[in-house]
């Protein structure tokens, strides 16, 4: 039987399809990463530089957006990871377009890119499709989906710069997509306890799909808050500060959310969300991951991210203006 192949829907539209230029623009971001550089949490800013690649580091946050607007700092989290021991590659992405309740994989035995196929991990998927009552995306839905694609590209490029196995044989290093939905916290530490039979594994590695704050009124999130901690929903009609405009709020919301996930405190994430609703479309599986950090052993690290990137789209002046931001990090397992 021949393969099921999942097209990459996105490729000429959010990147482009052609494999020479898409080969080129993740080389040009990826240069442009320095192999020395200081973490930009409140915490991990006072822990020192890190030299990039970062040994061990087998975890990392990445965006999702069109690479334009993302592909640079995604640079920062796939370059800080080590590839050359990877064996098989964990991707969690949010979905998008699925009310999903819980999480899902996928039916391919293939994922596509312009760059070459990434072959998944059929025996694996089936195995935590049914130990974790996992459901299965449709090849719609699963084509659908971009924040599981978007990252295959980077994916490609870093086994194929530094992984001998997957330069000599791509299928060597097999792909465990797994897209999470609409979890709630008790969900979240279910799908942890499972996940984290895998973290000790020093031949897995594992990609955290997630843009940061999407603020506009388009995403239905116009939250501004303040130096003092006092904060509301602001309209057109809204008087803003001159001297702490809409992007400096945007910006600190992130940066709670940013340290909350540096606690390694699954609790205290949530707790950070729900207090700003700041829209980290990315958080169910960041919440998934930081649980099955908490239930792990046999970790040789904290497990806890460090982040290293953030940029938004724009900077928000007006209350008709919108942005996405897009963090980086990494984690030793």
């Amino acid at each position: 039987m021949a393969p099921a192949i999942r097209d990459p829907s996105h490729a000429g539209s959010w990147y482009t399809d052609d494999s020479a230029t898409l080969s080129q623009q993740l080389d040009g971001w990826l240069s442009k990463v320095p192999s020395l550089t200081t973490p930009i949490g409140s915490a991990s800013s006072k822990q020192g530089d890190v030299s990039i690649p970062v040994q061990k580091a087998r975890a990392i946050i990445a965006p999702h957006a069109g690479y334009s607007y993302s592909g640079p700092a995604a640079a920062w989290a796939y370059k800080s990871a080590d590839w050359a021991n990877a064996k098989r590659v964990f991707l969690l992405g949010p979905s998008h377009h699925w009310g999903l309740p819980g999480a899902a994989t996928t039916g391919c035995s293939e994922y596509g890119t312009p760059l070459g196929n990434l072959t998944v991990d059929t025996e694996l998927v089936g195995t935590i499709r049914k130990e974790w009552n996992l459901k299965t995306m449709s090849r719609q839905q699963d084509e659908d989906e971009h924040s599981l694609e978007m990252h295959l590209p980077y994916i490609y490029k870093m086994l194929s710069l530094h992984n001998s196995a997957f330069k000599s044989d791509a299928s060597s290093v097999p792909l465990v997509p797994i897209l999470v939905g609409a979890t709630n916290s008790a969900t979240e530490r279910d799908l942890g306890s499972k996940l984290a039979h895998y973290l000790a594994d020093p031949t897995n590695l594992f990609v955290i799909s997630s843009d940061f704050c999407h603020w506009g009124s388009r995403f239905r999130y116009t939250y501004y808050q303040l130096p003092d901690g006092s904060a509301r929903e602001i309209r057109s009609s809204s008087e803003v500060k001159k001297d702490y405009p809409i992007h400096e709020s945007i910006k600190a919301v992130d940066f709670e959310s940013i340290d909350a996930v540096e606690s390694g405190e699954h609790k205290q994430f949530l707790k950070q969300l729900q207090e700003t609703g700041n829209t980290v479309c990315g958080r169910h599986p960041i919440g998934v991951f930081m649980a099955a950090v908490e239930q792990a052993s046999g970790l040789q690290g904290d497990g806890k991210f460090r982040f290293l990137r953030y940029e938004r789209s724009s900077e928000v002046v007006s209350v008709r203006d919108s942005s996405v931001s897009y963090a980086s990090a990494f984690a030793i397992l």
